[in-house]
């Protein structure tokens, strides 16, 4: 059972609100993608592990931000499909924060190595 915060919250659900703008970015580096591809391309890598219930909200604050925009949009099967891709700022975006999230998961890493069960 995951064990949650007094929000509610689980420590998963927290690390994955704080990570998935970076996986969205890492993956659009690959090539433009609508959002489904992205949540399968993340479903299909991490073993079923990784998934976001939210993506769309996601999208849309890294397009805000301007580290994704769409590039072209077509109608399939009825449906409206957006092609997002990386921009430059948000290859710099991603590579800074990269970097942040290097040097805070070492540290914190080295912390928790003294941790016994």
């Amino acid at each position: 059972m995951k064990k949650m915060d007094s929000t509610g919250h689980s420590f998963l659900a927290y690390f994955k609100r704080a990570t998935s703008p970076l996986l969205v970015l890492r993956l659009l580096l690959e090539g433009p993608m609508y959002g489904y591809e992205i949540s399968q391309m993340m479903k299909q890598r991490s073993g079923g592990a990784f998934t976001i219930s939210v993506l769309y909200p996601v999208l849309y604050r890294l397009e805000e931000q301007g580290y994704v925009e769409i590039v072209r949009s077509e109608v399939v099967d009825g449906r409206a499909r957006s092609y997002y891709a990386v921009t430059d700022a948000g290859r710099a975006y991603l590579e800074e924060t990269m970097q942040d999230y290097r040097m805070i998961s070492g540290i914190f890493d080295g912390l928790m190595g003294g941790e016994h069960d």
